[in-house]
Protein backbone atom coordinates (compact mmCIF):
# COMPACT_ATOMS: atom_id res chain seq x y z
CA UNK A 1 0.00 0.00 0.00
CA UNK A 2 1.35 3.08 -0.62
CA UNK A 3 1.00 5.98 1.40
CA UNK A 4 -1.55 8.98 0.23
CA UNK A 5 -1.24 12.69 0.11
CA UNK A 6 -2.74 12.87 3.49
CA UNK A 7 -0.22 10.99 5.46
CA UNK A 8 2.34 12.42 3.39
CA UNK A 9 1.01 15.38 4.68
CA UNK A 10 0.81 14.54 8.33
CA UNK A 11 4.65 13.83 8.05
CA UNK A 12 5.10 17.03 6.69
CA UNK A 13 2.91 18.65 8.41
CA UNK A 14 5.33 17.65 12.24
CA UNK A 15 8.93 17.31 10.22
CA UNK A 16 8.48 20.65 8.90
CA UNK A 17 10.81 21.89 6.35
CA UNK A 18 14.23 22.55 6.97
CA UNK A 19 17.05 23.19 4.31
CA UNK A 20 20.04 23.54 6.79
CA UNK A 21 21.10 20.77 8.53
CA UNK A 22 20.44 20.38 12.03
CA UNK A 23 20.33 18.07 14.96
CA UNK A 24 17.26 16.97 15.93
CA UNK A 25 15.95 16.42 20.01
CA UNK A 26 17.94 13.60 20.06
CA UNK A 27 21.94 14.97 18.18
CA UNK A 28 20.68 13.79 15.20
CA UNK A 29 21.29 15.57 12.21
CA UNK A 30 18.19 15.84 9.97
CA UNK A 31 17.43 18.06 6.84
CA UNK A 32 14.58 18.65 5.00
CA UNK A 33 11.49 17.26 6.07
CA UNK A 34 13.30 14.61 8.78
CA UNK A 35 15.39 13.03 6.24
CA UNK A 36 18.35 11.33 8.75
CA UNK A 37 20.58 9.41 6.23
CA UNK A 38 23.80 10.47 4.91
CA UNK A 39 23.16 14.00 7.10
CA UNK A 40 26.15 16.09 8.26
CA UNK A 41 26.78 19.46 9.85
CA UNK A 42 26.49 22.62 7.13
CA UNK A 43 24.62 20.63 4.52
CA UNK A 44 22.31 22.99 2.61
CA UNK A 45 19.51 21.70 0.33
CA UNK A 46 16.51 23.31 -1.76
CA UNK A 47 12.32 22.50 -1.47
CA UNK A 48 12.51 20.17 -4.15
CA UNK A 49 15.21 18.20 -2.88
CA UNK A 50 13.54 18.05 0.57
CA UNK A 51 10.30 16.85 -1.68
CA UNK A 52 12.92 14.57 -3.47
CA UNK A 53 14.64 12.79 0.15
CA UNK A 54 10.50 12.58 1.32
CA UNK A 55 9.65 11.03 -1.65
CA UNK A 56 12.90 8.39 -1.69
CA UNK A 57 12.36 8.07 2.08
CA UNK A 58 8.69 6.91 2.37
CA UNK A 59 8.97 4.17 0.44
CA UNK A 60 11.67 2.48 2.82
CA UNK A 61 9.00 3.04 5.86
CA UNK A 62 6.20 1.27 3.77
CA UNK A 63 7.87 -1.87 2.99
CA UNK A 64 9.18 -2.38 6.57
CA UNK A 65 5.27 -1.62 7.93
CA UNK A 66 3.94 -4.03 5.26
CA UNK A 67 6.99 -7.18 6.66
CA UNK A 68 5.30 -6.13 10.47
CA UNK A 69 2.11 -5.68 10.23
CA UNK A 70 -0.12 -8.74 9.36
CA UNK A 71 -3.52 -7.61 9.85
CA UNK A 72 -5.76 -5.86 7.09
CA UNK A 73 -5.60 -1.89 6.96
CA UNK A 74 -7.52 0.95 5.77
CA UNK A 75 -5.33 3.92 4.43
CA UNK A 76 -6.00 6.18 7.15
CA UNK A 77 -4.86 3.49 9.43
CA UNK A 78 -1.62 2.70 6.76
CA UNK A 79 -0.88 5.87 6.57
CA UNK A 80 -0.61 6.78 11.02
CA UNK A 81 1.33 4.08 11.09
CA UNK A 82 3.81 5.26 8.27
CA UNK A 83 4.16 8.79 10.07
CA UNK A 84 4.68 7.24 13.65
CA UNK A 85 7.40 4.82 11.68
CA UNK A 86 8.94 7.55 10.08
CA UNK A 87 9.44 9.32 13.12
CA UNK A 88 10.48 6.71 15.77
CA UNK A 89 11.92 4.29 13.09
CA UNK A 90 10.85 0.50 12.17
CA UNK A 91 12.76 -0.87 15.24
CA UNK A 92 10.71 1.02 17.69
CA UNK A 93 7.59 -0.46 15.87
CA UNK A 94 8.95 -3.94 15.52
CA UNK A 95 9.00 -3.91 19.06
CA UNK A 96 6.01 -2.10 20.13
CA UNK A 97 2.53 -3.23 22.13
CA UNK A 98 1.14 -1.08 19.40
CA UNK A 99 2.34 -3.64 16.90
CA UNK A 100 1.30 -6.85 19.28
CA UNK A 101 -1.94 -5.25 19.81
CA UNK A 102 -2.64 -4.65 16.18
CA UNK A 103 -1.52 -8.25 14.61
CA UNK A 104 -3.94 -9.69 17.42
CA UNK A 105 -6.61 -7.64 16.19
CA UNK A 106 -7.00 -5.25 18.84
CA UNK A 107 -7.29 -2.19 16.42
CA UNK A 108 -8.71 -0.20 19.44
CA UNK A 109 -6.12 -1.31 21.87
CA UNK A 110 -3.13 -0.34 19.01
CA UNK A 111 -4.55 2.97 18.87
CA UNK A 112 -4.72 4.00 22.36
CA UNK A 113 -0.97 3.05 22.12
CA UNK A 114 0.02 5.95 19.84
CA UNK A 115 0.16 8.61 22.82
CA UNK A 116 3.06 6.63 24.56
CA UNK A 117 5.54 7.27 21.93
CA UNK A 118 5.63 11.33 22.91
CA UNK A 119 8.95 11.08 24.36
CA UNK A 120 12.46 12.21 22.86
CA UNK A 121 15.91 11.90 25.13
CA UNK A 122 13.84 10.62 27.79
CA UNK A 123 11.39 13.95 27.85
CA UNK A 124 7.78 14.55 26.85
CA UNK A 125 7.86 17.01 23.89
CA UNK A 126 4.51 19.07 23.15
CA UNK A 127 5.14 18.41 19.17
CA UNK A 128 5.04 14.41 19.73
CA UNK A 129 2.09 14.72 22.15
CA UNK A 130 0.75 16.50 19.24
CA UNK A 131 1.67 14.35 16.76
CA UNK A 132 1.01 11.03 18.22
CA UNK A 133 -2.62 11.98 18.79
CA UNK A 134 -2.78 13.44 15.31
CA UNK A 135 -1.92 9.76 14.49
CA UNK A 136 -4.39 8.09 16.51
CA UNK A 137 -6.81 10.04 15.56
CA UNK A 138 -6.03 9.53 11.88
CA UNK A 139 -6.21 5.21 12.75
CA UNK A 140 -9.18 5.36 14.06
CA UNK A 141 -10.96 7.91 11.51
CA UNK A 142 -13.28 5.75 9.14
CA UNK A 143 -11.19 4.91 5.48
Amino acid sequence: MRTSQRGLNLIKSFEGLRLQSYQDAVGVWTIGYGTTRGIKPGMSITKDQAERMLANDVPRFEVEVERLVKVPLTTNQHDALISFTYNLGSANLESSTLLRLLNSGDYAGAAEQFPRWNKAGGKVLAGLVRRREAERKLFLEAA
